[in-house]
């Protein structure tokens, strides 16, 4: 049995969720609230796999190898990288868009190019150990 003081914090969270016209849990932050995390500015890399039939991405590999291989190519410009997994469309019963979708944050273009450039057949020749789907690459500005 719980301590009361526990029951009563467990119960009135529940009934907050079911008293609520909405179902689920979300999270609101106001506008003037916002924080960046320091992303605000940063160049955004994002290298994504489109899903086709047939086609294989294995996720440990890239996850363990490749990325962290690019990452390091990269140095004291990068702030961070992040790998996401495709589970779904936003739209019902409709196959998602992308297999993966791997991002790097770097604090200059410039240098991002220089590290890629004489790097590029090594890191082209590396996608046959985890994919065989031609990337789409997006080179974007972090606003917000």
């Amino acid at each position: 049995m719980l301590p009361t003081k526990l029951n009563l914090i467990l119960s009135l969270f529940f009934l907050s969720f079911i008293s609520s016209p909405i179902q689920g849990c979300y999270l609101t932050v106001p506008e003037s609230g916002f924080s960046d995390r320091g992303e605000k500015g940063l160049i955004k890399v994002s290298i994504m796999y489109p899903y086709e039939e047939g086609k294989h991405f294995d996720m440990e590999y890239y996850k363990s190898k490749h990325m962290p291989m690019v990452a390091n190519l990269l140095g004291s410009n990068l702030v961070k990288y992040t790998i996401e997994k495709g589970v779904a469309s936003g739209i019902p019963n409709t196959q998602m868009p992308y297999m993966a979708i791997g991002s790097f944050y770097v604090k200059s273009l410039a240098e991002y190019q220089a590290a890629i450039a004489p790097n590029r057949d090594a890191i082209r020749a590396d996608f046959v150990n985890y994919t065989d789907i031609n990337p789409i690459i997006l080179v974007s500005e972090v606003i917000r």
